[in-house]
């Protein structure tokens, strides 16, 4: 049985009760599954990192015997590096995260065994994916470009493991359709709002890549077709895969807003603010990908030019988010004493690893949204285009933003799932602290070498070419090799931190003594549509703005693929591994 307790609008929101402990038992348990599968992904890629920054910094160890019996090659680990952690790390994370939150934050019940076969189909997804990319039969990078190709399991493995995402936003966009009916005229809670918005704009990003792999790349790989057409394919992977990059943000925005003002001891400024930034995500973040294909042909300058005004918007939610959270901070501060235009800042709770991991990951990808307007610039874009410019940036949005917020939410998600505790605040700050710093040095050095020329995706410490070797990227060479050392360090603070609190005994009632941290606000939305304001009126129809949000893409993308069909160039294809 579900109960909720009494509202008052401006107060923390409190959990609805969930008074049938085997279900939240197993809602948790099949969530901790999905976090503990996330981490255990991202430790192998992290531990693959530093070998990436040392040969940006110069330093072959590739071809040492122990790596040598590891890896073919520096292309092997860099494809291992970037999907463990850019794509199975997020998922997992994102999958746990964003199915237990609308799940708690509404009181509903959820479909126990289809959780369960969802997260199970996931791991086999990944379990498929990882046999041909240990084995060196699927180098193929992050982005997989055809014609370059790779074994039939890796894209049957990788579809099954997206597909089983889209299952979960299927479980969750009918969860909270039940709780409209159920309640109707009621104002959807923020957090369940914030992970629906997300899910459901995942759904819309997801379609280019589910068609790109089940409808060219595996039929191509498996022999029963006799090419494909690469650029029709590279168009349908950055339909997705710009948008993913919001896809992995959001999930993080959903603590900078929701969690961390009660971490800081303040208040969330607005929700229907919030919720504008979230619709403008799902309506906006999605036909934006033409502008990593400025310089393929057979595409408009049109609508490459339409992609980058578009992407420009996303700049405005972001800039939204700035001020909302770094409002509610200074609120925080000040009612700790703070005081002056900047002192304030002094008052925040920055030896705690909770607050810290996530406001140092907001810092980063302040600096990474200004990169990123570079990169969107067709003025620019061409400078930094395919130079080590491109994971310098990558690293400070994706590598920070979403991944220290995630090790942070984890210090207070785990005990609150098992009833354990952090084994050390001070440890685990040492870990947030380092990771911040380590990226902020990897960054600039792979920015600086990429506005000289250095190429991303190149074995450039063990070229014959003495190009290299007349640049001047010496410094940058070493920030980088450095920055690679600093970063195995926090990663072994904060797998230690973390392992010894999931194998320490349970302590605690998980419910009370480490609760979902929620924040007073202070210009709520209300609890009823009648009295709500336009703008809170305007947000809460999420299934038609999804339509129009598809819609969207459909003329952003329909016309441009037509041409691409019309004009299509099969080629077989090339392994180069």
């Amino acid at each position: 049985m579900i109960t909720s307790p009494l509202y008052s609008p401006h107060a923390a929101r409190e959990t609805p009760v969930i008074s049938d402990a085997a279900y939240l038992a197993s809602l948790k348990k099949v969530t901790q599954y999905y976090i503990v599968t996330a981490f255990l992904a991202l430790l192998i890629g992290v531990l693959i990192g530093p070998l990436q920054a040392l040969n940006y910094g110069g330093i072959n160890v590739y071809d040492t015997p122990i790596l040598k019996a590891l890896l073919k090659s520096y292309y092997q680990g860099l494809s291992l590096h970037g999907v463990l952690n850019a794509l199975v790390f997020t998922q997992f994370f994102i999958s746990g995260w964003m199915l237990y939150l609308p799940a708690r934050d509404l009181g509903m019940r959820i479909n126990m065994k289809f959780a369960w076969f969802t997260y199970l189909l996931m791991t086999a997804g990944l379990l498929l994916a990882a046999v041909p990319l240990l084995t060196n039969n699927a180098t193929l990078l992050y982005t997989f470009y055809p014609p370059m190709e790779g074994s039939p399991l890796f894209y049957i493995g990788a579809a099954v493991m997206v597909g089983s995402s889209l299952l979960v936003v299927g479980q969750v966009v009918a969860m909270w359709v039940a709780w409209k009916r159920a309640n109707p005229g009621r104002v959807t809670p923020l957090v369940a709002f914030m992970c629906v918005a997300t899910w459901m704009m995942w759904a819309v990003a997801a379609l280019g890549i589910v068609i790109e792999v089940v409808f060219l790349l595996i039929p191509w790989s498996l022999g029963w077709v006799g090419g494909v057409d690469p650029l029709i394919s590279k168009t349908l992977f950055w339909w997705t895969g710009h948008a993913i990059v919001y896809f992995w943000v959001l999930p993080a925005y959903i603590a900078w807003y929701a969690f961390l003002p009660h971490h800081a001891g303040g208040r969330i400024v607005s929700e229907p603010l919030v919720r504008l930034t979230f619709v403008m995500f799902l309506l906006n973040s999605t036909p934006v990908g033409l502008h990593h294909q400025y310089a393929d042909p057979n595409i408009s300058v049109a609508w490459k030019t339409m992609h980058m005004f578009l992407t420009f918007l996303v700049a405005i939610p972001s800039l939204l988010t700035a001020f909302s959270v770094g409002a509610a901070l200074e609120d925080a501060a000040r009612a700790r004493g703070g005081r002056g235009l900047f002192g304030w800042m002094l008052r925040l709770p920055w030896g705690k690893p909770t607050f810290s991991a996530p406001v140092l990951a907001m810092v980063s990808f302040i600096l990474g949204g200004a990169g990123g307007i570079v990169n969107a610039s067709s003025a620019f874009a061409p400078v930094v285009h395919n130079t080590a410019w491109i994971p310098g940036h990558f690293h400070i949005t994706v590598g920070t933003a979403t991944t220290l917020t995630f090790m942070g939410i984890s210090l207070w998600l785990i005990p609150h799932l098992t009833g354990k505790r952090m084994p050390s605040v001070r440890l685990a700050s040492a870990a947030v602290w380092t990771w911040f710093v380590g990226m902020m040095v990897f960054a600039l050095g792979m920015h600086w070498q990429g506005l000289v020329g250095v190429p991303r995706r190149a074995l450039v410490s063990a070229t014959a070419q003495s190009v290299y070797r007349d640049m001047p990227i010496q410094i940058p060479q070493m920030l980088t090799a450095i920055s690679g050392m600093i970063l195995l360090v926090s990663a072994l603070l904060y797998f230690y931190v973390l392992f010894r609190m999931l194998l320490s005994r349970r302590l605690d009632d998980g419910e009370a003594a480490s609760p979902l941290p929620y924040s007073e606000v202070i210009s709520p939305a209300g609890q009823h549509l009648a009295g709500a304001s336009a703008l809170v009126r305007f947000t809460e129809p999420l299934l038609a703005l999804w339509g129009v949000a598809l819609l969207l893409v459909l003329l952003m993308y329909g016309p441009v693929l037509a041409r691409l069909a019309a004009n299509a160039e099969l080629v077989p294809g090339w392994r180069l591994y």
